[in-house]
């Protein structure tokens, strides 16, 4: 699966079924392999849009969809 692929798809919390935002990038380890996605998150204030990077843990992603990525943030 390509980055492209990843940043198409709404990132969605189990925990109460709620968009978080989209992956913007991907960090890898030194052998390659994925461990956080790093996803802009959407806040709604004051009729203004506001945005900031959250981490998500490779470990806390429960399912990756055709559509959506289904992950625990509360882990």
């Amino acid at each position: 699966m390509k980055l492209s692929d990843l940043q198409s798809k709404d990132v969605i919390n189990v925990q109460d079924g709620k968009c978080i935002g989209n992956i913007i990038d991907v960090s890898i380890d030194g052998e390659g392999k994925a461990i956080v996605l790093l996803v802009e998150k959407y806040h709604f204030f004051t009729s203004l849009f506001t945005s900031h990077i959250i981490e998500i843990r490779w470990h806390q992603i429960k399912k990756i969809g055709k559509d959506v990525i289904l992950v625990n943030i509360n882990e």
